[in-house]
């Protein structure tokens, strides 16, 4: 399954309690929690292209399944760690504790970050 395409923010859950979790200020998190932040996702074969703008912020990455990549992490850290492909739908890394889950299904990308019992749950259309 091919991930490229634009993907709009529909919905998310336990944003708050997660950006405190990680650290961010709360004031960097006010502003964000109502942002549609727009993905852009480019993929050739086992290479990903990854643009992030939410507001003014806007977060590239780069990756090949399998691969050990740097990437921007959300509160501006660089971080390292490995994508695998779970099936032919889920995307998949851990890094800092976290695991990181990308499941596109249809026209819904369902991205899930796991901090212990702290699950922020992120739902974005293609537009």
């Amino acid at each position: 399954m091919n991930f490229s395409g634009k993907y709009q923010l529909q919905s998310q859950e336990n944003f708050e309690a997660f950006m405190k979790a990680i650290g961010m200020p709360d004031e960097v998190i006010q502003k964000g929690k109502d942002i549609k932040g727009v993905s852009e996702v480019v993929q050739n074969g086992k290479h990903f292209k990854l643009t992030v703008t939410t507001g003014s912020k806007v977060i590239y990455n780069e990756f090949t399944l399998g691969e050990e990549s740097e990437f921007e992490f959300i509160n501006g850290e660089k971080i390292k760690a490995v994508v695998q492909l779970e099936g032919d739908n889920k995307l998949v890394s851990t890094f800092k504790g976290i695991k990181s889950t990308t499941e596109l299904n249809g026209d819904i990308i369902t991205h899930t970050m796991a901090l212990g019992d702290i699950v922020l749950k992120r739902i974005s259309k293609r537009i």
